[in-house]
């Protein structure tokens, strides 16, 4: 597949290695120890450690990670819908589909190579996929591992279908915790949201951050640029950064939810919370030959510095 000739153009620290499945994954490293390792199936972020190895996502320990059924956990791409609607697939059929690696993709803004080890995926629909959703397109997804360890993907759809298509785009990321009674979510305070245990209901934020008590399975929606995971325990905060992505997921099944999920293990929602860029109220219109870019950026960072991170006059990308 030329999997070598990625490796070289690319400068990149990168490993091409098999699951026990005996499907492909892709571990990109930094000079500095820091690492992701990326699936082939689904275009799935299994893994991202930062420099002292500290794994930085939750994986569920009781994942089934065999098709059809996409790994509880990491960062999964739910493409062409979200939620159990539009499709007859939870959150798209992309996360259970196997990716290509493409040596040659059309070219990104040179900011989003140098200095970076990172590899290029295509989706395109398979025969299946068009029965159930009759649309051509070209999925691309970019995972890259910067030198100061943020790790960034940068996703574009492009319409070559011969009329439009609508869909709806998330990154669902799964941040390891230590304790989900310890963590905040700021940077959505006064938002309006959709909440999913209430039929879709829309509410309006009132609280001055996101804390967890019980289940929790909202969308937030027009969000700012820039949002935080703050971790007390770990005095950690993870930022999300985002573009082209106007709302944030925010989830935890909390206890009684969990024991219902076959992969997921009984108390394993304390130590995760998912808070992912997504376009979900508004769904994304393609015409002919148009192109969508959506991208997040990902930084662990010790709490007490999260203040930069969280300027809204930043100018991230």
């Amino acid at each position: 597949m030329g999997h070598s000739a990625a490796v070289c153009d690319h400068r990149a620290s990168f490993e091409l290695t098999k699951d026990w499945n005996g499907i492909e994954q892709v571990e990109l490293r930094n000079p500095q120890g820091a690492s992701a390792r990326v699936s082939l199936y689904g275009g799935q972020v299994l893994s991202w450690r930062n420099e002292r190895g500290e794994e930085l996502l939750f994986t569920s320990s009781k994942s089934i990670f065999k098709s059809p059924k996409a790994m509880r956990g990491g960062i999964s791409i739910c493409f062409p819908q979200f939620g159990n609607c539009g499709s007859p697939d939870q959150n798209g059929f992309a996360r259970n589909k196997i990716w290509t690696i493409e040596n040659n993709p059309p070219p990104l803004h040179p900011n989003d190579s140098v200095g970076k080890s990172f590899v290029d995926l295509l989706l395109k629909p398979a025969e299946e996929d068009l029965k159930c959703w009759p649309h051509s397109f070209e999925l691309r997804l970019r995972v890259a591992l910067a030198s100061d360890g943020n790790l960034i993907l940068i996703s574009r759809a492009r319409n070559i279908n011969g009329k439009p298509f609508s869909f709806s785009f998330s990154y669902h990321t799964h941040f390891s915790v230590s304790d989900i009674s310890e963590v905040r979510v700021e940077g959505l305070e006064t938002l309006d949201y959709l909440d999913n245990l209430c039929q879709k209901e829309r509410f309006t934020e009132q609280g001055d951050a996101i804390t967890f008590e019980s289940e929790v399975d909202r969308v937030y929606l027009s969000s700012p640029q820039c949002v935080a995971v703050l971790d007390h325990e770990k005095k950690r905060t993870y930022v999300i950064r985002k573009e082209g992505l106007p709302d944030i997921v925010v989830w935890n099944p909390w206890e009684k939810k969990s024991k219902a999920m076959a992969d997921f293990g009984d108390e394993e929602y304390k130590q995760m919370v998912c808070v992912a860029g997504a376009a979900i109220e508004n769904k994304i219109t393609l015409k002919p030959r148009e192109e969508w870019t959506g991208r997040i950026e990902l930084a662990a960072v010790p709490s007490s510095f999260c203040t930069d991170f969280l300027d809204p006059h930043l100018n991230f990308f």
